[in-house]
């Protein structure tokens, strides 16, 4: 009876360092992926600081209305595409972020079936 309890007990602290092992690599994946998100951010928010910028320029340098209108279509579809694109790269590493994540976690439950 002792040495089933010693060994429930083993096993128990083995699988209790196994889990808190996987939490951390978990939390370690998750900050990482926050990390490239929040950089990703801001290189974006950069580009379309600078791109207003480039926008506004030309705008004032416009010579007729019909040029200044060609110009703000031009940014407003350039503004649309790139918005879509970069929400599409953030929704892309958002998934990434979960998938990675979830691994360690992933591998320690499937060590502990078998």
């Amino acid at each position: 009876m002792a040495e089933e309890l010693k060994n429930i007990g083993e096993d128990y602290q083995r699988l209790s360092k196994e889990g808190f092992d996987a939490a951390a690599r978990s939390f370690g994946e998750v900050n990482k992926g926050f990390q490239a998100i929040a950089s990703e951010a801001t290189d974006y928010s950069k580009k379309v600081f600078d791109d207003v910028i480039r926008a506004w320029e030309q705008l004032l340098g416009a010579k007729s209305m019909d040029r200044a209108f060609e110009i703000q279509s031009q940014y407003a579809k350039k503004a649309y595409d790139n918005h879509i694109a970069e929400m599409s790269k953030l929704g892309e590493m958002y998934v990434s972020l979960a998938r990675n994540a979830y691994k360690p976690v992933e591998q320690a439950a499937a060590r502990k079936v078998t």
